[in-house]
């Protein structure tokens, strides 16, 4: 993990990645350049097993994705504390400001607009800590929510398998968090989600009334006989019972929240790495003359194992 490995540190220490050998190594990510700012996820939602369970596993995807990240997690005031673990984004960015460390860059975890926003960006202006974009709208996000539908049997893994699901739904509502303004923003993910399943989908925010019994309503109304719920929704987000209260007042089955699906940890990833400044002239000259040291040591290296190997050979016996 690299969660603090130092007790009472401010934010976490980075672990160095290590580099592959051999010519027939994998291409390396991008790396984290050096003194680059650390990653705060930041947790719209208080500290507790359910959040906790989410974000531990988001992060561990994070750190397979990139070597060497630094990463914390930020939540909301109050909670289930278990100590440095579970800390504020407020009380994050203070340790950082009073260790004279560069201000971490905080991806909201989020899958498109949140009420949430408002009151982070405002903490983020006091710290000059910078915020990216939410997480969507994004095709990873209609690949995982395709994935959660095919699991709970209401959709085909992929339109490329023609057996039939006698459960598949024939319309899809996609549910989300954060308003209006949230159930838009849903529905440019809708449309790649439509184009995946070859089924029409609309979306409905869960915390407007009537949102989603609205667009069940529209489904059926247009020749949907078997329209089913598709949450996006990450998890901590949300409240666990308007998704369970959607589905009940509206009598369709629901797939799973996103959750800790892989496509969600590489957005983060991917997210964070595009909020880092652009490496400098010198930072990319030094880059270019490491590899090219390393390469040439590497050579070396292959010209004292072949002689070696020659000289066990017949002849050299």
């Amino acid at each position: 993990m690299s969660t603090a490995a130092i007790p009472g540190a401010p934010l976490p220490v980075r672990t160095p990645g290590s580099r592959a050998r051999g010519r027939h190594r994998r291409p390396e990510r991008p790396e984290i350049p050096a003194g680059a700012p650390a990653l705060v996820l930041a947790v719209p939602a208080t500290a507790g097993p359910e959040s906790r369970s989410v974000v531990e596993e988001l992060l561990s995807i994070v750190r397979t994705e990139q070597n060497g990240v630094q990463t914390a997690v930020g939540y909301l005031p109050g909670g289930e504390s278990t100590g440095d673990e579970d800390r504020t984004v407020a009380e994050l960015l203070a340790a950082a400001a009073e260790a004279g460390l560069p201000m971490p860059v905080l991806v909201p975890l989020v899958p498109g607009p949140h009420t949430f926003l408002t009151g982070l960006h405002a903490l983020a202006a006091e710290y000059g800590a910078p915020v990216t974009d939410p997480l969507g709208p994004h095709p990873l996000l209609a690949e995982g929510v395709h994935v959660r539908l095919s699991e709970a049997g209401l959709a085909r893994a992929d339109r490329a398998r023609l057996f039939a699901i006698a459960t598949a739904a024939d319309g899809v509502v996609l549910t989300t968090v954060g308003g209006e303004d949230a159930a838009a923003a849903a529905g440019i993910t809708g449309v790649l989600l439509a184009a995946r399943l070859a089924v029409p989908v609309v979306a409905a925010a869960l915390d407007v009334p009537g949102s989603v019994a609205a667009a069940v309503n529209h489904l059926r109304e247009t020749g949907s006989q078997r329209p089913a719920l598709a949450p996006l929704v990450i998890g901590p987000e949300a409240d666990s019972e308007l998704l369970a209260t959607a589905a009940e007042e509206t009598g369709c089955p629901s797939a799973a929240p996103l959750g800790s699906y892989p496509s969600v940890g590489q957005l983060i990833a991917s997210t964070y790495l595009a909020a880092l400044p652009a490496p400098s002239a010198e930072d990319l000259a030094r880059a270019e003359a490491e590899a090219a040291a390393a390469a040439e040591a590497e050579g070396v290296m292959e010209g004292v194992r072949g002689a070696h190997a020659a000289s066990e050979g017949p002849a050299g016996r």
